[in-house]
């Protein structure tokens, strides 16, 4: 079920609710690049659970309006409009890759509303005292950050011909990917329904533009806008140690500095390996969320 938000400045996220519309709230954000659509468990599953998944399509992304600018810190505001308009007053929030800095921002910026949190093969700050970036990070991706950091404009001007691409064939990232890929990651994708469901989600979060990839590059490696050490609320980190996207030592510098943090470091897991983790961390996030009143009847 999908729906469209306005927010207060007038731009429009597009918001897609997975599995029971009764059920306990999870917010889960998206990777870079990535949509609304991207791998999610089974609705039989969460039906089954009496979960409610609520994934956007973050400012640039799919049919969400841009955000020159944003921040990380900017994504609360969006998810407390997306939780004002759906009726939700508390919630978990899980962000994987790219999403995992966004929904550390959720549990900084929103304690009164965030139950608890998971950060899935994550990021840490640009800015991070004592961590070395880019050790263990494939070239590419050193080379994206390198650039979003040093010339904006040459980032655009690189990503907006690869996203059109992808966006018209988005197996094309796949194989770009291949060459860098673990074989634990390489065995993860090669599974047919999770295949599918990552073509979706890069197809349609790259279907109008690159723009939100290029922010999210700009995002990440600017400011924040908050600390993960002001962070209060129950936080889950999640990383594969074959990582070679977002390398584990950025897990592991926000797992020691941010209070109670519950760190699982996976030593035979890369950087796909988080969706098969996120059922179990769906089990966890869930503990401080009231179970919803008694349904006789699934809704059609």
């Amino acid at each position: 079920m999908h729906n469209r938000v306005r927010t207060a400045d007038g731009r429009q996220l597009m918001v897609e609710r997975f599995g029971d519309p009764r059920g306990r709230p999870v917010f889960l954000l998206h990777g870079t690049p990535g949509s609304r659509l991207g791998p999610a468990p089974r609705g039989m599953v969460l039906y089954q659970r009496r979960i409610q998944i609520i994934a956007y399509d973050r400012p640039g992304y799919g049919d969400s309006d841009r955000l020159r600018g944003r921040s990380v810190a900017d994504a609360v505001q969006d998810v407390a409009t997306i939780a004002d308009a759906l009726g939700l007053e508390r919630f978990a929030v899980a962000g994987r890759s790219g999403g995992a800095p966004h929904a550390l921002a959720c549990a900084a910026l929103l304690p009164e509303r965030v139950t608890r949190t998971a950060a899935l093969v994550g990021l840490a700050p640009w800015d991070a005292d004592g961590l070395d970036w880019f050790d263990g990070m494939t070239a590419s991706n050193v080379r994206e950050y390198t650039t979003a950091s040093a010339d904006p404009e040459e980032l655009a001007a690189r990503l907006t011909p690869r996203a059109a691409a992808i966006g018209k064939d988005p197996g094309r990232l796949l194989e770009e990917l291949r060459i860098e890929l673990t074989d634990n990651d390489r065995m993860i994708v090669a599974d047919a329904g999770l295949r599918s469901m990552l073509l979706r989600n890069f197809r349609e979060g790259l279907r109008n533009s690159a723009d939100g990839w290029i922010d999210d590059a700009l995002a990440l490696c600017s400011p924040w806008g908050f600390e993960p050490a002001d962070i209060r609320c129950p936080v889950m980190i999640w990383h594969g140690e074959q990582d070679v996207f977002s390398p584990v030592g950025h897990s592991r510098w926000l797992a020691e500095r941010i209070p109670g943090a519950t760190a699982t470091i996976d030593p035979a897991a890369a950087h796909f390996a988080a969706l098969r983790a996120l059922p179990e961390i769906l089990t966890w996030l869930l503990r401080d969320l009231p179970d919803p009143p008694e349904q006789h009847q699934r809704p059609a």
